[in-house]
Protein backbone atom coordinates (compact mmCIF):
# COMPACT_ATOMS: atom_id res chain seq x y z
CA UNK A 1 0.00 0.00 0.00
CA UNK A 2 0.66 3.65 -0.11
CA UNK A 3 2.81 5.02 2.50
CA UNK A 4 3.16 8.50 0.69
CA UNK A 5 0.44 9.59 4.01
CA UNK A 6 2.64 7.48 6.33
CA UNK A 7 5.11 8.60 8.99
CA UNK A 8 8.86 6.76 8.11
CA UNK A 9 11.21 7.04 10.49
CA UNK A 10 14.92 5.34 10.34
CA UNK A 11 16.47 5.41 14.09
CA UNK A 12 19.40 3.93 16.49
CA UNK A 13 18.77 3.44 20.22
CA UNK A 14 16.47 6.06 20.30
CA UNK A 15 12.86 7.06 19.01
CA UNK A 16 14.16 10.69 18.28
CA UNK A 17 15.94 12.24 17.63
CA UNK A 18 15.81 9.94 14.54
CA UNK A 19 18.51 9.14 11.36
CA UNK A 20 16.06 10.39 9.01
CA UNK A 21 12.04 11.16 9.40
CA UNK A 22 9.42 11.86 6.51
CA UNK A 23 6.19 13.13 7.71
CA UNK A 24 3.31 15.06 6.43
CA UNK A 25 4.97 14.11 3.06
CA UNK A 26 7.94 15.77 3.28
CA UNK A 27 11.15 15.24 4.87
CA UNK A 28 11.40 16.70 8.66
CA UNK A 29 15.37 17.51 9.19
CA UNK A 30 14.51 19.99 12.07
CA UNK A 31 14.25 16.60 14.53
CA UNK A 32 17.44 15.04 12.52
CA UNK A 33 20.67 13.78 14.76
CA UNK A 34 23.61 16.45 13.95
CA UNK A 35 26.06 14.02 12.95
CA UNK A 36 23.13 12.52 10.03
CA UNK A 37 22.57 16.15 8.63
CA UNK A 38 22.89 16.47 5.07
CA UNK A 39 24.37 12.68 4.84
CA UNK A 40 21.10 11.24 4.43
CA UNK A 41 18.21 11.40 1.64
CA UNK A 42 14.72 9.14 1.33
CA UNK A 43 13.90 8.08 -1.72
CA UNK A 44 10.40 7.99 -2.51
CA UNK A 45 10.27 7.17 -6.51
CA UNK A 46 8.09 4.19 -5.55
CA UNK A 47 6.67 5.10 -2.47
CA UNK A 48 2.86 4.92 -3.64
CA UNK A 49 4.06 0.88 -3.74
CA UNK A 50 5.01 0.84 -0.07
CA UNK A 51 8.62 1.14 -1.09
CA UNK A 52 11.03 3.62 0.50
CA UNK A 53 15.34 3.32 0.86
CA UNK A 54 17.30 5.15 2.95
CA UNK A 55 20.51 6.40 1.80
CA UNK A 56 23.47 7.32 3.96
CA UNK A 57 26.60 9.58 2.81
CA UNK A 58 29.96 10.11 3.68
CA UNK A 59 29.80 6.83 6.05
CA UNK A 60 31.94 6.70 8.98
CA UNK A 61 32.67 4.09 11.58
CA UNK A 62 30.54 5.19 14.01
CA UNK A 63 27.80 4.49 11.42
CA UNK A 64 28.25 0.78 12.38
CA UNK A 65 25.18 -0.60 14.47
CA UNK A 66 21.93 -1.09 14.57
CA UNK A 67 19.34 0.45 13.00
CA UNK A 68 15.12 0.63 13.03
CA UNK A 69 12.75 1.51 10.69
CA UNK A 70 9.64 2.41 11.96
CA UNK A 71 6.67 3.66 9.81
CA UNK A 72 3.03 4.34 11.02
CA UNK A 73 -0.42 5.34 9.71
CA UNK A 74 -4.04 6.37 11.62
CA UNK A 75 -4.54 2.60 11.97
CA UNK A 76 -1.50 0.97 12.20
CA UNK A 77 2.40 0.83 12.32
CA UNK A 78 4.98 -1.58 11.53
CA UNK A 79 8.99 -1.93 12.21
CA UNK A 80 12.19 -4.08 11.28
CA UNK A 81 15.42 -3.87 12.47
CA UNK A 82 18.76 -4.01 10.21
CA UNK A 83 22.96 -4.23 11.43
CA UNK A 84 24.92 -2.17 9.42
CA UNK A 85 28.17 -3.30 9.09
CA UNK A 86 30.58 -0.52 7.80
CA UNK A 87 34.14 -1.52 6.67
CA UNK A 88 37.51 0.13 5.30
CA UNK A 89 39.73 -0.90 3.42
CA UNK A 90 43.09 0.53 4.14
CA UNK A 91 46.25 2.12 1.95
CA UNK A 92 48.81 -0.59 0.74
CA UNK A 93 51.44 -1.27 3.48
CA UNK A 94 54.63 0.43 2.80
CA UNK A 95 57.85 -1.18 4.06
CA UNK A 96 60.69 0.48 5.87
CA UNK A 97 64.19 -0.80 6.65
CA UNK A 98 65.00 0.71 10.08
CA UNK A 99 68.76 -0.84 10.14
CA UNK A 100 70.20 -3.79 12.73
CA UNK A 101 68.68 -5.61 15.72
CA UNK A 102 69.31 -8.56 17.32
CA UNK A 103 71.91 -10.02 14.79
CA UNK A 104 69.58 -9.25 11.79
CA UNK A 105 67.99 -6.28 10.18
CA UNK A 106 64.60 -4.58 11.80
CA UNK A 107 62.00 -3.98 8.61
CA UNK A 108 58.85 -2.19 9.71
CA UNK A 109 55.60 -2.02 7.97
CA UNK A 110 53.06 0.40 8.01
CA UNK A 111 49.62 1.07 6.59
CA UNK A 112 46.57 3.52 7.54
CA UNK A 113 42.74 3.80 6.88
CA UNK A 114 41.44 0.71 8.26
CA UNK A 115 38.60 -0.39 9.63
CA UNK A 116 37.42 -2.46 11.97
CA UNK A 117 41.02 -3.18 13.22
CA UNK A 118 42.38 -5.38 10.76
CA UNK A 119 44.93 -8.28 11.26
CA UNK A 120 48.54 -8.03 10.33
CA UNK A 121 51.39 -10.52 9.75
CA UNK A 122 54.68 -11.58 7.80
CA UNK A 123 55.04 -14.38 5.32
CA UNK A 124 58.11 -15.61 3.78
CA UNK A 125 58.46 -16.19 0.08
CA UNK A 126 56.48 -19.76 0.15
CA UNK A 127 53.74 -18.02 1.92
CA UNK A 128 54.74 -19.68 5.37
CA UNK A 129 53.95 -17.10 8.23
CA UNK A 130 56.88 -15.25 9.96
CA UNK A 131 57.21 -14.44 13.83
CA UNK A 132 56.93 -10.66 14.08
CA UNK A 133 59.11 -8.54 16.08
CA UNK A 134 56.36 -6.65 17.34
CA UNK A 135 52.96 -5.36 16.41
CA UNK A 136 51.24 -2.02 16.92
CA UNK A 137 47.44 -0.79 15.87
CA UNK A 138 46.08 2.80 16.73
CA UNK A 139 43.18 4.76 16.38
CA UNK A 140 43.31 7.78 14.57
CA UNK A 141 40.36 10.47 15.02
CA UNK A 142 38.41 9.55 12.28
CA UNK A 143 38.24 6.19 14.20
CA UNK A 144 40.16 4.41 11.26
CA UNK A 145 43.23 2.00 12.53
CA UNK A 146 46.49 2.64 11.51
CA UNK A 147 48.72 -0.51 12.03
CA UNK A 148 52.54 -0.95 12.75
CA UNK A 149 54.22 -4.49 12.85
CA UNK A 150 57.92 -4.93 12.52
CA UNK A 151 60.27 -7.90 12.01
CA UNK A 152 63.92 -8.91 12.26
CA UNK A 153 65.47 -10.68 9.97
CA UNK A 154 68.87 -12.60 9.75
CA UNK A 155 70.95 -13.86 7.12
CA UNK A 156 69.58 -17.41 8.00
CA UNK A 157 66.23 -16.68 7.34
CA UNK A 158 64.21 -15.88 4.13
CA UNK A 159 65.50 -12.47 3.21
CA UNK A 160 62.19 -12.02 0.68
CA UNK A 161 59.14 -11.71 2.98
CA UNK A 162 55.77 -9.87 2.22
CA UNK A 163 53.77 -7.93 5.03
CA UNK A 164 50.02 -8.40 4.47
CA UNK A 165 47.14 -6.36 5.81
CA UNK A 166 43.86 -7.94 6.11
CA UNK A 167 40.39 -6.82 6.55
CA UNK A 168 38.45 -9.77 8.17
CA UNK A 169 35.27 -7.97 7.68
CA UNK A 170 35.57 -7.70 3.80
CA UNK A 171 37.90 -10.87 3.78
CA UNK A 172 40.41 -8.93 1.60
CA UNK A 173 43.73 -7.58 2.01
CA UNK A 174 47.07 -6.10 0.73
CA UNK A 175 50.32 -6.60 0.31
CA UNK A 176 53.48 -5.25 -0.29
CA UNK A 177 56.90 -7.25 -0.79
CA UNK A 178 60.30 -6.58 -0.05
CA UNK A 179 63.77 -8.43 -0.48
CA UNK A 180 67.53 -7.86 1.09
CA UNK A 181 70.74 -9.07 -0.11
CA UNK A 182 73.29 -10.48 1.94
CA UNK A 183 75.48 -7.68 2.08
CA UNK A 184 73.82 -6.04 4.44
CA UNK A 185 73.78 -8.77 7.61
CA UNK A 186 76.18 -8.16 10.07
CA UNK A 187 78.18 -11.24 10.59
CA UNK A 188 77.56 -13.01 13.53
CA UNK A 189 80.21 -15.24 15.97
CA UNK A 190 79.37 -18.93 15.82
CA UNK A 191 79.14 -18.55 19.90
CA UNK A 192 76.79 -16.04 19.29
CA UNK A 193 74.48 -18.10 17.05
CA UNK A 194 74.54 -20.43 19.90
CA UNK A 195 73.60 -18.71 22.47
CA UNK A 196 70.50 -17.17 20.62
CA UNK A 197 69.12 -20.78 20.27
CA UNK A 198 69.66 -21.34 23.64
CA UNK A 199 67.37 -18.32 24.46
CA UNK A 200 64.96 -19.11 22.10
CA UNK A 201 64.60 -22.27 23.38
CA UNK A 202 64.25 -20.68 26.65
CA UNK A 203 61.82 -18.73 25.38
CA UNK A 204 59.52 -21.25 24.06
CA UNK A 205 59.78 -23.27 27.61
CA UNK A 206 59.05 -19.89 29.14
CA UNK A 207 55.93 -19.96 26.91
CA UNK A 208 54.34 -23.65 27.43
CA UNK A 209 54.29 -22.63 30.85
CA UNK A 210 52.49 -20.00 31.00
CA UNK A 211 50.29 -21.16 28.69
CA UNK A 212 49.52 -23.88 31.13
CA UNK A 213 49.42 -21.46 33.80
CA UNK A 214 47.05 -19.42 32.01
CA UNK A 215 44.92 -22.01 31.46
CA UNK A 216 44.97 -23.43 35.05
CA UNK A 217 44.34 -19.82 36.12
CA UNK A 218 41.23 -19.32 33.81
CA UNK A 219 39.24 -22.33 34.77
CA UNK A 220 40.02 -21.87 38.23
CA UNK A 221 38.16 -18.91 37.90
CA UNK A 222 35.14 -20.85 36.16
CA UNK A 223 35.20 -23.23 39.36
CA UNK A 224 34.99 -20.36 41.63
CA UNK A 225 31.76 -18.83 40.15
CA UNK A 226 30.70 -22.38 40.33
CA UNK A 227 30.54 -22.79 44.56
CA UNK A 228 28.08 -20.14 44.28
CA UNK A 229 25.39 -22.00 42.16
CA UNK A 230 21.88 -21.13 42.62
CA UNK A 231 18.24 -22.43 41.11
CA UNK A 232 17.14 -19.98 38.41
CA UNK A 233 13.23 -20.15 37.16
CA UNK A 234 11.51 -18.02 34.72
CA UNK A 235 9.11 -15.13 35.60
CA UNK A 236 5.99 -15.93 33.62
CA UNK A 237 4.45 -12.72 34.73
CA UNK A 238 7.52 -10.58 32.85
CA UNK A 239 7.34 -12.77 29.54
CA UNK A 240 6.54 -11.27 26.06
CA UNK A 241 3.50 -12.79 24.73
CA UNK A 242 5.60 -14.16 22.00
CA UNK A 243 7.62 -16.22 24.03
CA UNK A 244 6.70 -19.75 25.32
CA UNK A 245 8.28 -21.10 28.46
CA UNK A 246 7.96 -24.73 29.38
CA UNK A 247 5.96 -25.96 32.58
CA UNK A 248 9.14 -25.94 34.98
CA UNK A 249 10.29 -22.73 33.74
CA UNK A 250 13.21 -23.77 32.91
CA UNK A 251 13.44 -23.69 28.99
CA UNK A 252 12.46 -20.58 26.98
CA UNK A 253 11.92 -20.03 23.12
CA UNK A 254 10.53 -17.60 20.43
CA UNK A 255 6.85 -18.77 19.58
CA UNK A 256 5.17 -18.62 15.89
CA UNK A 257 2.11 -16.05 17.41
CA UNK A 258 0.99 -13.81 19.87
CA UNK A 259 0.07 -15.16 22.71
CA UNK A 260 -3.18 -13.83 24.28
CA UNK A 261 -1.89 -12.77 28.34
CA UNK A 262 -2.77 -10.24 30.72
CA UNK A 263 -0.39 -6.98 29.73
CA UNK A 264 0.55 -5.99 33.59
CA UNK A 265 3.05 -3.48 34.24
CA UNK A 266 5.91 -6.61 34.83
CA UNK A 267 5.22 -7.65 31.28
CA UNK A 268 7.46 -6.40 28.32
CA UNK A 269 5.52 -5.58 25.31
CA UNK A 270 7.85 -5.24 22.88
CA UNK A 271 11.37 -6.62 23.92
CA UNK A 272 10.86 -10.60 23.44
CA UNK A 273 12.77 -11.49 26.60
CA UNK A 274 11.89 -12.92 30.27
CA UNK A 275 13.46 -12.28 33.57
CA UNK A 276 14.26 -15.02 36.30
CA UNK A 277 12.05 -15.15 39.33
CA UNK A 278 14.92 -14.71 41.50
CA UNK A 279 15.74 -11.06 42.80
CA UNK A 280 19.29 -10.78 44.38
CA UNK A 281 20.15 -7.63 46.70
CA UNK A 282 23.62 -8.85 47.66
CA UNK A 283 26.23 -11.86 48.16
CA UNK A 284 27.89 -14.09 44.66
CA UNK A 285 25.46 -15.93 42.58
CA UNK A 286 26.12 -18.00 39.38
CA UNK A 287 23.90 -19.77 36.68
CA UNK A 288 24.43 -21.62 33.78
CA UNK A 289 22.21 -21.45 30.40
CA UNK A 290 22.38 -23.87 27.39
CA UNK A 291 22.77 -22.08 23.82
CA UNK A 292 23.30 -25.34 21.96
CA UNK A 293 23.58 -23.91 18.38
CA UNK A 294 21.36 -21.16 18.39
CA UNK A 295 22.46 -18.15 16.52
CA UNK A 296 21.41 -15.61 18.38
CA UNK A 297 20.65 -14.91 22.12
CA UNK A 298 21.39 -12.55 24.90
CA UNK A 299 22.14 -13.12 28.07
CA UNK A 300 22.79 -11.51 31.39
CA UNK A 301 20.96 -9.92 34.49
CA UNK A 302 19.27 -6.17 34.86
CA UNK A 303 17.70 -4.12 37.42
CA UNK A 304 14.38 -4.96 38.40
CA UNK A 305 13.38 -1.24 38.25
CA UNK A 306 13.47 -1.31 34.30
CA UNK A 307 10.81 -0.36 32.12
CA UNK A 308 9.44 -3.18 30.45
CA UNK A 309 7.11 -1.07 27.88
CA UNK A 310 8.45 0.16 24.66
CA UNK A 311 11.96 0.06 23.23
CA UNK A 312 14.49 -1.38 25.50
CA UNK A 313 18.08 0.06 25.17
CA UNK A 314 20.52 -2.51 26.37
CA UNK A 315 23.55 -0.84 28.42
CA UNK A 316 25.03 -0.62 32.26
CA UNK A 317 23.39 2.94 32.04
CA UNK A 318 20.02 1.84 31.20
CA UNK A 319 20.16 -1.03 34.17
CA UNK A 320 21.17 -3.88 31.68
CA UNK A 321 24.54 -6.23 31.74
CA UNK A 322 24.18 -8.53 28.92
CA UNK A 323 26.71 -10.16 26.09
CA UNK A 324 24.61 -11.43 22.86
CA UNK A 325 25.22 -13.61 20.17
CA UNK A 326 23.94 -12.25 16.72
CA UNK A 327 25.29 -12.28 13.06
CA UNK A 328 28.20 -15.49 14.18
CA UNK A 329 29.18 -12.03 16.36
CA UNK A 330 29.66 -12.22 20.25
CA UNK A 331 29.47 -8.75 21.87
CA UNK A 332 28.89 -7.15 24.95
CA UNK A 333 26.26 -4.32 25.78
CA UNK A 334 28.79 -1.33 26.63
CA UNK A 335 28.59 1.91 25.18
CA UNK A 336 29.95 1.22 22.46
CA UNK A 337 29.41 -2.58 22.26
CA UNK A 338 32.34 -4.47 22.85
CA UNK A 339 33.83 -7.84 20.70
CA UNK A 340 33.88 -10.85 22.46
CA UNK A 341 36.61 -12.66 20.97
CA UNK A 342 35.90 -16.61 21.02
CA UNK A 343 38.22 -19.50 19.60
CA UNK A 344 35.51 -22.41 20.98
CA UNK A 345 32.03 -21.30 20.37
CA UNK A 346 29.63 -21.90 23.50
CA UNK A 347 27.20 -24.66 23.71
CA UNK A 348 26.60 -23.39 27.93
CA UNK A 349 27.43 -20.27 28.80
CA UNK A 350 27.64 -19.25 32.89
CA UNK A 351 26.82 -16.37 34.63
CA UNK A 352 28.48 -14.76 37.75
CA UNK A 353 26.96 -12.03 40.16
CA UNK A 354 29.16 -10.84 42.24
CA UNK A 355 27.08 -7.92 43.53
CA UNK A 356 29.26 -5.85 46.64
CA UNK A 357 32.45 -6.47 44.13
CA UNK A 358 30.47 -4.78 41.53
CA UNK A 359 30.99 -7.11 39.12
CA UNK A 360 29.04 -9.84 36.23
CA UNK A 361 31.09 -11.89 34.62
CA UNK A 362 30.25 -14.19 31.71
CA UNK A 363 32.03 -18.06 31.07
CA UNK A 364 32.15 -20.10 27.92
CA UNK A 365 31.52 -23.16 29.77
CA UNK A 366 32.39 -25.44 27.01
CA UNK A 367 36.11 -24.76 26.82
CA UNK A 368 36.30 -23.20 30.70
CA UNK A 369 37.35 -19.84 29.48
CA UNK A 370 36.30 -16.22 30.82
CA UNK A 371 34.73 -14.45 28.25
CA UNK A 372 33.75 -10.72 29.58
CA UNK A 373 33.13 -9.19 32.74
CA UNK A 374 31.29 -6.11 33.87
CA UNK A 375 32.52 -3.92 36.57
CA UNK A 376 30.52 -0.72 38.02
CA UNK A 377 27.83 -0.07 40.92
CA UNK A 378 25.11 -1.78 41.71
CA UNK A 379 21.89 -0.59 43.56
CA UNK A 380 18.47 -2.36 43.80
CA UNK A 381 16.86 -5.94 43.32
CA UNK A 382 19.31 -7.42 39.87
CA UNK A 383 17.14 -10.04 38.16
CA UNK A 384 18.36 -12.60 35.87
CA UNK A 385 17.53 -11.92 32.00
CA UNK A 386 16.91 -13.89 28.88
CA UNK A 387 16.19 -13.56 25.24
CA UNK A 388 16.22 -16.23 23.03
CA UNK A 389 16.35 -14.06 19.50
CA UNK A 390 14.60 -13.83 16.58
CA UNK A 391 13.06 -16.54 15.03
CA UNK A 392 14.73 -15.67 11.22
CA UNK A 393 16.25 -19.32 11.23
CA UNK A 394 15.47 -22.36 11.95
CA UNK A 395 17.92 -22.69 14.85
CA UNK A 396 16.24 -19.98 16.89
CA UNK A 397 13.32 -22.34 17.06
CA UNK A 398 15.61 -24.33 19.99
CA UNK A 399 14.85 -22.99 23.63
CA UNK A 400 17.39 -21.37 25.97
CA UNK A 401 17.66 -23.76 29.14
CA UNK A 402 18.72 -23.03 32.50
CA UNK A 403 20.72 -25.79 33.65
CA UNK A 404 21.38 -27.39 36.53
CA UNK A 405 24.81 -26.88 38.36
CA UNK A 406 25.79 -29.50 40.89
CA UNK A 407 26.99 -28.52 44.20
CA UNK A 408 30.30 -29.89 44.12
CA UNK A 409 31.08 -28.36 41.05
CA UNK A 410 31.98 -30.74 39.24
CA UNK A 411 31.67 -31.87 35.45
CA UNK A 412 28.04 -31.07 34.45
CA UNK A 413 25.72 -32.12 31.64
CA UNK A 414 22.22 -31.11 30.93
CA UNK A 415 19.92 -34.16 30.71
Amino acid sequence: MSAENMEVRWFRSQFSPAVHLYRDGQDQYGQQMPEYRERTELLRDDITNGRVSLTIRDIRPSNHGQYVWFFQSSVFYGDAILELQVAGLGSDPVISVEGHQDGGIRVVCRSSGWYPQPEMLWRDLHGHLLPAASEKISQEADDLFQTDIAIVLTEESNQKVSCCVRNPRLNQERLSTISIADLFFPRVSPWMVALGMILALLAVLIGLASCCFWRQHREKGWRSAQIYAVDVTLDPDTANPWLVLSEDRKRVRLGDKQQDLPDNPERFDYCHCVLGAEGFTGGRRYWEVEVGDKTEWTLGVCRDSVSRKGQVRLSPEDGYWAVWLIDGEYKAYTSPKTPVPLSVRPSRVGIFLDYEAGEVSFYNVTDRSHLFTFTGTFCGKLRPYFHPGYNDESENVAPLIICPVPAQARENLCP
